[in-house]
């Protein structure tokens, strides 16, 4: 989309222009923004599953919330990719990251149902911080061209999809551990290729490189989440 100052969202739509400098500097700075406001609704999302039982009807029906989840998720991102150009593209990834919030408060309620529940939301809040930080640094500074790994990281996200769709009825905590490992480790890559697409003028949308950092960093919350409430997670209150 075209530099939206001095209002951080313009309706004008995606840049398309050619590559340069100025561009590129201005899609990443548009791409940060919309990323920091997308947290807000995944938080009121969260907010609402939780303070509404939401989170708890999902863990009765594991089955069920797993196929709203993929219907609403990527009904969602099919829209936002439709209308990248428009504000429209704005508001729908707003209205993503508030349903990736409600699908959230699962996990959420769970954890916080740990004694030191409220600790391990902040220490995978922490981690993930740090993840994002050390790749947005590598991405600036790193000569090696990553794109080639994407195929290779979409096929491996594939597989986790398929085992974790397979271990809502397999109920095997090694495997869900083993998931959550290799997804943490998948989707820092991505991430790391993601924003180095978007630092050397690949992606020249911020509405789509802001869904796809957000992805990103949303998968690695979740599984950081998973793994600390494995091996740190206190007893349940």
């Amino acid at each position: 989309m075209n530099d939206y100052r001095p209002s951080p969202f313009n309706r004008a739509g995606a840049y398309a222009g050619a590559p340069g400098e100025v561009v590129r500097n201005r899609v990443l700075r548009n791409t940060y923004w919309l990323l920091a406001v997308s947290l807000i609704p995944t938080v009121l999302g969260s907010a609402v599953g939780l303070y509404t039982g939401i989170n708890r009807v999902m863990a009765a029906s594991p089955g069920m919330s797993a196929i709203i989840f993929l219907l609403g998720a990527f009904g969602l991102m099919f829209g936002i990719e439709r209308n990248k150009n428009s504000g429209l593209g704005v508001a729908l990834l707003l209205a993503f990251t508030f349903f990736m919030g409600v699908m959230l408060s699962r996990l959420l309620g769970f954890v916080m149902g740990l004694q030191n529940g409220s600790q391990l939301i902040m220490m995978a809040f922490g981690g993930t911080a740090v993840v994002f930080g050390a790749m947005a640094t590598l991405s600036t500074t790193m000569k090696r061209d990553l794109s080639g790994m994407q195929k290779w990281l979409f096929a491996g996200a594939i597989v986790i999809l398929v085992a974790a769709l397979a271990n809502i009825f397999l109920q095997l905590p090694a495997m869900m551990l083993a998931i959550s490992t290799l997804a943490v480790v998948i989707f820092s890559a991505f991430m790391l290729v993601d924003l180095q697409r978007v630092v050397n003028g690949g992606e020249t949308n911020y509405v789509t490189a802001t869904l796809a950092i957000y992805l990103d960093v949303y998968n690695v919350f979740t599984n950081l989440l998973v793994l600390l409430s494995a091996f740190t997670g206190g007893n349940r209150n």
